[in-house]
């Protein structure tokens, strides 16, 4: 069967390579999130994910200044908006199977996965890291799918305007949270430099500001 309950990461900042095209975010049916204009800095866009049919199910948008494994963690300020369509469960492309609803869930693995993907233990060998990185990615999943569990605090940030409840997480290298906006759109951040209490959200009317 199969699912999109463990979305596959594609948040992470390319490292190399041309600047991800804004078509795949226009080809989207649903309203991408960023960060509202109280935020003054530089933006930018990564990766769309897209189903097995081809449609886009979710993206994120980059704020800030754009992480490098090669930087230290103390050293980097940025923060990065994920926005996952909701879609419920439905018929996989191929008949076989079902594809699960996404969920908040599906938002905070793609946040958590997302600040895992740009931190590199500078501490480790490298040979370590594959070992690091398939631990912690395993307990990003484990949280994501347990929200209400102790590791979780609640945070009200502003949606468009509106308070909105979000779940948050700090870790050493990090934060990340996830909540629903007010139109039902999943919605997860992750960052770093930059502290998640004073920020605010909103439907992003320009993707040129970030292309």
């Amino acid at each position: 069967m199969e699912t999109t309950s463990r979305l596959e990461p594609h948040t992470a900042r390319r490292l190399s390579g041309a600047r991800p095209a804004a078509d795949g975010y226009r080809a989207a049916g649903f309203p991408w999130y960023g960060l509202d204009e109280a935020f003054s800095g530089p933006r930018w866009l990564l990766r769309v994910g897209k189903a097995a049919d081809g449609s886009v199910e979710y993206g994120s948008t980059g704020h800030g200044e754009e992480p490098s494994l090669r930087g230290e963690p103390g050293e980097q300020h940025f923060a990065v908006v994920i926005t996952v369509a909701n879609r419920p469960v439905r018929p996989s492309p191929d008949g076989t199977g079902v594809l699960d609803a996404t969920s908040v869930g599906s938002a905070a693995w793609l946040a958590g996965s997302g600040l895992l993907a740009c931190t590199w233990p500078t501490q480790m060998e490298r040979i370590l890291r594959e070992d690091w990185l398939e631990q912690q990615t395993v307990l990003a999943w484990d949280l994501a799918d347990n929200l209400e569990g102790g590791d979780w605090t609640a945070l009200s940030l502003p949606v468009d305007g509106t308070p909105t409840d979000f779940h948050y997480r700090e870790s050493t290298y990090g934060w990340v949270l996830a909540g629903a906006a007010p139109d039902g759109t999943h919605l997860g951040a992750y960052g770093r430099g930059m502290s998640a209490y004073g920020l605010g959200f909103a439907v992003i009317g320009d993707l040129g500001a970030y292309a």
